[in-house]
């Protein structure tokens, strides 16, 4: 179990006096343990959590993250681990592995992103090269069962979805434009995933927040929707895309 530097919420009070439902493990065989969830969704919302001091100070913190499927019920919670000086220094572009955890606090999948200070350029991107950005999911930690590759690219964002041994399954195109602070967009902003045949399959949108929240907080919200037939794994490493989607599109827009 991942030790974290945060209490793990299990059950978090809402307004009103309620609690947040927790989603029933289900009973499903053949799968790393903590994915039996995924195979019961097919929709998966990600809200970042404001941090109070984060907002009054604009000192970067390390970022944490609920998961709930679309009845409102907790399925994961997620935290950043990474150093202050990468967060300082390196902002979107910093090194971090993701812990996702079940209800029952175990870390149950893996996000691990490199540092790498001369990648993103997705004109100079050939295959895996070193240009490119990455991550690499795990699930049990300490088992890959994939990665996500930044992908060549004139305008629009592109990402390779690949298994553990290094099979392109499927792929992410984005918009023309993801920002949503600069532009004065304000609509959500949708990167769509497809399969090898090009058929599109499902989609991860920012969520647009409300010009307070977006512009005082880096508290963001995505909404991941996939098939529910669709492999556990892969949609493990598809949580893991939406997490570098944020970082490199999300995370600076809103420290602007």
């Amino acid at each position: 179990m991942a030790s974290d530097p945060y209490t793990v919420i299990t059950d978090q009070p809402q307004k009103g006096g309620g609690s947040v439902q927790m989603m029933a493990r289900p009973a499903v065989t053949g799968c790393p343990p903590g994915l039996e969830y995924l195979a019961e969704i097919d929709q998966l919302v990600v809200k970042q959590r404001v941090e109070l001091f984060e907002a009054i100070t604009s000192i970067d913190m390390k970022n944490r993250y609920q998961m709930t499927n679309s009845m409102g019920q907790q399925v994961y919670m997620a935290y950043e681990e990474s150093s202050f000086m990468m967060r300082c220094c390196c902002n979107q572009a910093r090194s971090f592995t993701m812990h996702i955890l079940d209800n029952n606090g175990q870390e149950v999948i893996r996000v691990r992103r490199p540092f790498q200070c001369c990648a993103g350029c997705c004109w100079c991107i050939k295959g895996n090269s070193c240009c490119a950005f990455r991550i690499a999911i795990e699930s049990p930690p300490g088992k890959p069962i994939g990665y996500v590759y930044q992908g060549f690219s004139w305008w629009k964002p592109k990402y390779s979805i690949q298994d553990e041994h290094n099979d392109e399954v499927l792929s992410i195109g984005g918009p023309c434009c993801a920002c949503q602070y600069f532009c004065g967009c304000t609509g959500d902003v949708n990167f769509r995933f497809f399969d090898n045949s090009g058929g599109e399959i499902g989609s991860v949108s920012k969520i647009w927040n409300g010009c307070v929240k977006e512009c005082f907080t880096k508290a963001d919200t995505f909404n991941i929707t996939f098939p529910r037939d669709l492999d556990v794994k892969q949609k493990a490493i598809l949580i893991g895309a939406t997490f570098l989607i944020e970082f490199m599109y999300f995370e600076a827009e809103n420290q602007s």
